[in-house]
């Protein structure tokens, strides 16, 4: 935490934050309910004159660690959004997946985050594991749409290296027809604005990532954005908290930028700007206008289909 203070202070100067400019804060990454609320207070403390008044203040959580006493002192530091790592409510698939939190953890959590004065409570649920059946991912479902929350994040198993599934392809199921019915389930009950996030609240936080706005990048391996930069702290948690300052910076030329906006674009509610596109990009556009592919609102172009955004991206920046 005194490397983080430390970083905090330089990245702050680095990108010359004004008081009140920082709309959103998001605390993720491992997992914050392990640490105490107490050992976050400097942070908020130094970091309170540079957020804007309504800012939205976000802590993931596992259900198993976020008891009532960590809720009531992260609400009192500020923190105004939860979101809990639930994965599944379903106990073969939580041991599937190798979490610590039982199903009536779970299903408490949000109620206790409630009690604690929570307003904007999200849960994360996984699908496209091998032991998804249309009738667990549809209980799943229900279960969370029973509890106090206004957001639920969907993502589909990504087998990633250096994780305990890396030699295990088989953990997964890419029936897209499954993750189709999961989603279209999902948009029933709350609107979809991104391609893993719904609800009836929206995430300024994660919208900020898709309308492509600068981000600080405080900790560990926790990556930071600014016009044409990205930067890297090291991955290594002791070698950070030996040298917090020490980062990689990666410049991303005009064809980089352009296309990380088109895919954010096409995986959101965003859209992208028809300027943002050349007059053959914009014919190969036009293709998929027609095909019902792509829709057009006055100067900006949007997908109706996320699960197509990365073979329309292709097509258009070919």
């Amino acid at each position: 935490m005194q490397a983080i203070l430390k970083q905090l202070d330089f990245e702050l100067e680095e990108f010359e934050v004004r008081k009140g400019a920082i709309e959103t804060l998001f605390i993720g990454g491992g997992t914050p309910s392990t640490v105490s609320p107490e050992l976050y207070a400097p942070f908020f403390e130094k970091i309170a004159p540079f957020l804007a008044q309504d800012a939205e203040i976000t802590s993931e959580a596992n259900p198993n660690s976020a008891d009532r006493k960590w809720l009531e002192g992260m609400h009192t530091l500020g923190v105004n959004r939860i979101s809990f790592g639930v994965q599944s409510f379903d106990p073969e698939k939580l041991r599937f997946l190798g979490r610590n939190h039982t199903q009536k953890q779970a299903v408490e959590a949000p109620h206790l985050a409630q009690e604690a004065r929570f307003e904007n409570i999200s849960i994360d649920l996984i699908y496209g594991t091998a032991v998804d059946t249309e009738s667990l991912l549809f209980r799943d479902l229900e279960t969370a749409f029973s509890l106090p929350i206004n957001h639920l994040s969907a993502y589909s198993l990504t087998i990633e290296e250096g994780t305990p599934f890396q030699n295990s392809p088989e953990v997964s199921n890419d029936n897209e027809n499954l993750a189709r019915r999961f989603t279209e389930r999902i948009r029933q009950t709350f609107p979809q604005y991104e391609i893993s996030n719904f609800g009836n609240y929206r995430s300024r936080h994660n919208l900020g990532y898709w309308q492509y706005k600068d981000y600080i990048g405080i900790g560990s391996g926790a990556v930071g954005f600014t016009k044409n930069r990205r930067f890297y702290p090291l991955p290594s948690i002791e070698a950070y908290i030996a040298d917090p300052l020490q980062r990689e910076t990666e410049t991303l030329d005009c064809d980089a930028i352009k296309s990380e906006k088109v895919l954010l674009g096409l995986r959101s509610i965003v859209g992208i700007d028809v300027a943002l596109l050349n007059e053959e990009e914009y014919q190969r556009a036009e293709i998929l206008l027609h095909e019902g592919k792509l829709i057009r609102r006055n100067n900006k172009l949007y997908n109706p289909d996320y699960f197509l955004s990365d073979e329309i991206a292709l097509f258009l920046l070919d």
